[in-house]
């Protein structure tokens, strides 16, 4: 019986990503310390990218379970990485408050994963009534308000000099061993932390400091933890009416649905996801600036999930992973290993200057973003549904694909 399981679930398409996922993600850390010589600059590139896991998935509750397209989803995750960061520096020592408060991260973790939840329900209550484009306008908007007030607002938020020295997380302890480069399994505690009773005391403790493989744990922790909620989500009655108001607003209202509530419900949900990304944002990297939340991260996160296949959360976190790879690894190198490609095959002469000519090297760096916009134009031509769709989106098309087909050789038969 337990074989015959098991086999089900490898044969189910997600459960077996899912378990290649989870793999990838325990041998991951170990495989990258054997092959680099013990440098954990990979393990700190994972962690970085399961900020961007963390927004795919938000944002996958609103577009792709809801099908309310959000345009300003940057903002919600500046709102939670300000959270943090304002509790956990010493900003607020230099504002109109004149105090620093250096609450742990572990509650603003939560607090700004409710802030942002706040502020998505305040940008909902006015969407209701808008679909499509018109929505999209709106949520554009309030996505561009929120690095706006960040630039104008320097008391509170650094304005363009950022707000830095952001505490990082720690634990009462750790434990060490061969994952993260170390000879043996053991408890450390590396520093001394403010007691959160009493913080005119300190107490020992194990102090992130910037290591990549506790963040990367921590990351992957939050992905499971995110990855469970929302498959629950996703199969409660509030993810059928989700779906219901995808399909058919005005007939998810007829049955009995309130899509008021449902659709506030989408937005907040989706946007403490966000808060949540932010908060471990503002956490690995110390440093919350405006120009980290731009419009270019709404359309960064969009692309995941469209790419990936919307409403399928296997596919969603596949697609930001290859998105990030695609924008922070393979496209960084291309000028370089473009260069040592022409060199080995014997057309070392167009890495030299000639003329207008600027060198290989220059041009693929000038056409990065071509070369990107490629990349996603050949995806969407291969695969239109995303590489790992829902099944429901799946059959949808094939059945668009049909009756497209059909009618087309009906208009044949015709003429």
């Amino acid at each position: 019986m337990t074989r015959l399981h098991l086999r089900e679930r490898i044969r189910d398409r997600d459960q077996a990503i899912y378990g290649v996922l989870l793999l990838g993600a325990l041998v991951f850390p170990l495989a990258t310390l054997y092959a680099s010589g013990g440098s954990t600059a990979y393990i700190a590139q994972a962690a970085h990218a399961g900020t961007w896991v963390l927004l795919a998935i938000g944002l996958n509750v609103v577009v792709g379970f809801a099908g309310l397209l959000d345009l300003g989803y940057a903002a919600f995750f500046a709102i939670g990485a300000y959270t943090y960061a304002l509790f956990a520096s010493a900003q607020l020592g230099s504002s109109p408050l004149h105090h620093n408060f250096h609450l742990p991260f572990w509650i603003m973790l939560f607090i700004g994963m409710f802030v942002a939840a706040g502020f998505g329900v305040l940008l909902g209550f006015p969407t209701l009534r808008l679909r499509g484009d018109y929505l999209a306008i709106v949520t554009l908007g309030f996505g561009e308000i929120v690095p706006v007030l960040s630039y104008n607002l320097p008391q509170w938020t650094g304005g363009i000099n950022a707000i830095g020295g952001i505490d990082q997380p720690w634990l009462p302890a750790w434990i060490t061993g061969p994952w993260a480069g170390a000879d043996s399994v053991s408890v450390i505690q590396n520093s001394t932390c403010r007691n959160p009773l009493d913080q005119s005391h300190f107490v020992p403790c194990f102090n992130f400091s910037f290591d990549p493989v506790a963040f990367y744990v921590l990351v992957v922790i939050m992905i499971i933890v995110a990855v469970i909620l929302v498959n629950n989500l996703y199969r409660s009655r509030l993810g059928r009416a989700w779906m219901a108001i995808r399909e058919d607003e005005v007939a998810a209202a007829a049955m009995g649905i309130n899509t008021v509530t449902t659709k506030l419900l989408a937005f907040a949900i989706g946007a403490s996801f966000s808060g949540f990304a932010g908060a471990y944002y503002g956490a690995i990297f110390s440093l919350v600036s405006p120009d980290d939340f731009l419009f270019i991260v709404s359309i960064t996160v969009l692309v995941m999930v469209v790419l990936g296949g919307m409403g399928n959360i296997t596919g969603v976190i596949v697609g930001a992973l290859v998105i990030y790879f695609v924008l922070n690894t393979l496209l960084p190198s291309l000028a370089s290993n473009s260069e040592s490609i022409a060199n080995a095959v014997g057309l070392g002469s167009l890495n030299a200057q000639h003329g207008d000519w600027p060198g290989l090297y220059a041009e693929v760096q000038r056409l990065q973003f071509l070369i990107f916009g490629l990349i996603l134009v050949l995806i969407m031509l291969l695969r239109p549904q995303g590489l790992f769709p829902s099944r429901v989106r799946e059959q949808e098309l094939k059945h668009a694909a049909v009756q497209e087909e059909a009618s087309a050789v009906e208009e044949g038969a015709r003429a």
